[in-house]
């Protein structure tokens, strides 16, 4: 709990009316916004007072502006927050809750919100989210796997006359295949790095200047180093072969 003797001010338009720090709420943080679940409200930019002393320093009557003009409406609660134990059990309870308001309510001077309804909204659409950046991730990966392939195959080419010697000094083709396999996957890695560290001075850069919270968790790092070595190893396998199948005489000969 936190008191201070300098309390903030609350102001209004009869003047400013000073209210004293008793406690501070912990802190919801969630990856995209400081926001709890995924209500639109930023509940750490809440202050809370006794409903008592609401009533008693503000009233029931709520003013609304639009288009210059004012409306004063009056209302005994602007927002009702109920808990469930249990997530399978969110939505019955909205039904009940729509049952009771509805018959209390003859008008729909109401709205019912149900963070699991938006969860799954937002669940579907990081789904489809997901459909699109991993296609986009796996053109990438196929794309620099080419790449990859045709530098092996063009250092190939160039170190033909090498390939023949050490075929000729004893040298097996095993030999040959994991020399260049050992290249590709160096060469893989070594993209990952440049990518995991680019991603994270991205990440970094993200959170400085929307003020997101960015989480990146250790097995992604880890699974990149993964893909990276599976990339190089796919690639690089038919370079690998194909110096390996090279003829020690006709690669001897090779200018």
């Amino acid at each position: 709990m936190l008191r201070t003797t300098c309390p903030p001010v609350i102001s209004r338009s009869t003047g400013a009316l000073p209210y004293q720090i008793v406690g501070v709420l912990a802190e919801y943080v969630t990856a995209g916004a400081p926001a709890k679940g995924v209500g639109a409200r930023n509940i750490n930019r809440d202050v809370y007072i006794p409903l008592a002393v609401a009533d008693q320093r503000y009233g029931d009557l709520k003013m609304k502006l639009q288009s210059g003009s004012r409306e004063f409406i009056k209302v005994q609660y602007s927002d009702l927050y109920v808990n469930v134990d249990k997530q399978e059990n969110v939505l019955a309870a909205s039904n009940m809750i729509e049952q009771v308001m509805r018959y209390g309510h003859r008008q729909l001077d109401y709205n019912i919100m149900v963070p699991l309804e938006l969860l799954q909204q937002a669940e579907k659409s990081k789904k489809i989210w997901q459909i699109v950046l991993g296609s986009i991730a796996g053109i990438s990966l196929l794309v620099g796997g080419i790449g990859i392939m045709n530098i092996m195959l063009a250092s190939v080419t160039e170190r033909t006359r090498e390939i023949g010697v050490r075929r000729a000094l004893g040298a097996k083709r095993r030999h040959i295949t994991a020399q260049f396999l050992v290249e590709t996957v160096i060469l893989s890695l070594t993209g990952g790095v440049i990518g995991i560290i680019v991603g994270i001075a991205f990440a970094a850069i993200v959170s400085w200047m929307v003020g997101w919270q960015t989480i990146i968790p250790w097995w992604g790092v880890i699974v990149s180093f993964m893909v990276s070595a599976i990339v190089g190893v796919s690639f690089g396998l038919y370079p690998a072969r194909s110096a390996a199948s090279l003829d020690p005489i006709e690669a001897l000969r090779y200018e």
